[in-house]
């Protein structure tokens, strides 16, 4: 089977290409520079003898790779073509990748497009990323050569009587006095003969493209924890707001039913009953309170904000619709690819296996060559002579290792164990994606069925209270039996609102198991699933969670 892996780019903006090119530029120029006439055709010469053979060690250096072949995990080799509870499914559209829109709420739109632009995790993350990155154009550095321009001025004096080979001054001094004048530009360059640097520069940018799979990762959790904190926060104020009608009624109901004990229509036990109800329901109204103000702490904290900060927005009316759109039937295996916790295991493992590859290369020998080109003279005006003053210097070095206590071999076992290491990691991280995925198909299908049947339930409870308050207003009914049929509404109610809640979570589930979107736009590997751009098409059922 396919590995589910995710596209991948350069995050370092460097090509290997544009490099070569330049090569070839300055070889045009070496190759030219000889012909010119000029008087200062010497140095010219020195300098194009000096750089021809700089440049052509660095075209010589090749594509030679030490690392492992590529394979994919044996347990993701035996993953299955499809998911098992997608059967189950309806053939449905659904198009939006903006996924939150559907919900049609304008305040949860605006706190998740705040908490993704504020939120402190993803500015962490931003800057891991960014980390990442300049590690990446560090290890780059290894595949170009490195220049330098130096110059450097010196004054010495030295005694005659100390030296060995007598009067040189002619008795005319007793001291030597020199000058020097130096100013030279200085080429070194390793040729990574078996790829030792490149290997490491690819795992450097593997591990760049990881940490931007993190970003979104870490992205689609905040927006998907905001969207979660945000039901919490309507479905505990709507509960707030029918146990209050409750309560109401249920102090109608023990008022009347105290009148009713006095006359001796009814006994101690109905009596303590109805007040026991009284008090169990007003004794869930503070922690109710309580559960809110800790829901609006959480939501602040999503958004990098202090919860007085959000009192404006949510004292607006809150009333996200439900969507209970079915997911395709026959839903790709391959779709796991867009979650990007997948996608980083997988760049972890191509990097993990790129060292293997570098530390290898440490076995054999290095070849490296430094150019020196310059001036020298005894005043600074001679410093700048280049006809005359100019020298230069070429030295090539090569090391190989031959005894270093094992530190080559155990750095190789290192790397391959650090490979395994990823190779499981990856593993369980696709094995676990596809857990969450069955499991979070199933629960949204239960969701949905336990939302229609309290819906259901609601129809019969209204039904029975609009029959009580008929019979009530006809003379023929009870208004005790009345304020009992509507305490039941605001039961019903309050289930609905629990399992609007749990549906729209449901949903929320399904969305972040499949890493953002499962609608055609939001091709596996393309960051657009989680980049989650807005869309004008919206397809809804009937349905309020408020």
């Amino acid at each position: 089977m396919r590995s589910v892996t995710s596209s991948r780019r350069s995050v370092t903006n460097f090509h290997l290409s544009g490099y070569y090119a330049a090569l070839v530029r300055c070889a045009v120029i070496v190759t030219l520079a000889p012909r010119l006439p000029s008087p200062r055709l010497p140095i010219v010469r020195r300098f194009a003898a000096c750089a021809s053979a700089l440049l052509s060690a660095c075209a010589l250096a090749g594509c030679i790779s030490m690392a492992p072949d590529a394979r994919t995990p044996a347990r993701v080799e035996q993953m299955p073509e499809s998911f098992a509870q997608a059967e189950l499914a309806e053939t449905g559209e659904y198009t939006p990748e903006n996924w939150w829109r559907a919900f049609e709420d304008p305040v949860l739109d605006d706190l998740v497009e705040k908490a993704l632009a504020s939120n402190l995790d993803i500015a962490e993350s931003a800057a891991r990323l960014r980390q990442a990155r300049a590690q990446a154009r560090v290890s780059r550095a290894a595949l170009v050569p490195q220049t330098s321009l130096a110059g450097d001025a010196s004054e010495t004096s030295s005694p005659l009587a100390g030296l060995a080979f007598g009067d040189l001054g002619g008795g005319g001094s007793d001291r030597i006095d020199n000058e020097a004048y130096t100013l030279g530009a200085t080429a070194s360059y390793e040729l990574d003969l078996f790829g030792r640097a490149r290997d490491d520069f690819r795992a450097a940018r593997q591990d760049a493209i990881a940490s931007e799979r993190d970003l979104k990762t870490v992205q689609l959790s905040t927006a998907a924890e905001t969207i979660s904190a945000y039901f919490d926060y309507v479905d505990t104020a709507r509960q707030i707001a029918l146990t209050e009608r409750t309560v109401e009624v249920l102090r109608d109901r023990a008022n009347r039913t105290d009148e009713r004990f006095e006359r001796g229509l009814v006994d101690s036990l109905e009596l303590y009953q109805i007040r026991q109800d009284l008090r169990s329901t007003e004794s869930s109204l503070p922690q109710l309170r309580s559960t809110l103000v800790a829901t609006r702490s959480r939501l602040a904290l999503l958004l990098g904000a202090y919860p007085a900060e959000l009192d404006e927005a949510l004292s607006q009316p809150l009333r996200p619709r439900l969507v209970f759109e079915s997911v395709p039937s026959g839903l790709p295996i391959a779709i796991l690819a867009q979650r990007p916790d997948v996608a980083a295991e997988y760049e972890r493992l191509e990097a993990a296996r790129l060292r293997i590859g570098a530390r290898r290369a440490e076995r054999f020998p290095a070849l490296s060559f430094t150019a020196t080109l310059g001036t020298q003279g005894a005043d600074p005006a001679g410093a700048f002579d280049f006809a005359t003053n100019w020298t230069s210097s070429l030295l090539a070095a090569f090391t190989a290792p031959l005894f270093d206590g094992g530190r080559i071999t155990a750095n190789i076992a290192s790397a391959r164990a650090t490979y395994d290491q990823q190779a499981a990691a990856y593993a369980r991280s696709v094995i676990t994606a596809f857990g969450e995925v069955e499991s979070a198909l199933a629960d949204y299908e239960q969701q949905r069925d336990r939302y229609a049947l309290v819906s259901e339930q609601l129809a019969e409870s209204r039904g029975s209270l609009d029959l009580q308050s008929r019979r009530f207003a006809a003379g023929t009914g009870d208004y005790l039996a009345y304020l009992d049929a509507l305490r039941t509404v605001y039961g019903v109610e309050t289930n609905l609102s629990t399992a609007a809640r749990a549906t729209a979570l449901a949903r929320l589930g399904l969305h972040r198991a499949l890493g953002g979107d499962w609608s055609p736009g939001g091709a596996p590997g393309d960051a657009r699933s989680v980049d989650m751009q807005r869309s004008d098409k919206t397809t809804l059922d009937n349905g309020e969670a408020s």
